[in-house]
């Protein structure tokens, strides 16, 4: 994997890396007290307590089913167009949050 700068740690932040890469910088912020600082640096200037419409829809997950509606869309029950959103959020949009909620859920119902 390339080195663990800021714009690495932004992505992370955001889950806009993929899986193996995801796994490469969390161990290398469990393994290096160095990117533990500077995932805290970028941490702190991410949040900078932005109001604006876009940052508290992003930090509050506004346009993600709740764990409920997700489970709907396990036992393919509910309003449909709420499982087509709920569908469209996972596969379109790719959700990382919603999809581990979704697997998570997977793996109790067996």
């Amino acid at each position: 994997m390339a080195p663990i700068t800021r714009e690495v740690l932004r992505d992370y932040l955001h889950d806009a890396l993929p899986d193996v890469e995801l796994a490469a910088v969390e161990r290398a912020v469990r393994a290096s007290t160095e990117v533990r600082a500077l995932l805290e640096e970028v941490m702190a200037q991410e949040d900078r307590g932005e109001h604006t419409v876009g940052a508290i829809w992003r930090r509050e997950r506004v346009s993600c089913p709740t764990r409920d509606q997700l489970g709907g869309y396990v036992l393919e029950a509910g309003d449909p167009e709420l499982l087509e959103y709920v569908r469209f959020h996972l596969e379109e949009i790719g959700c990382p949050y919603c999809q581990a909620n979704l697997d998570d859920l997977k793996r109790l119902r067996q």
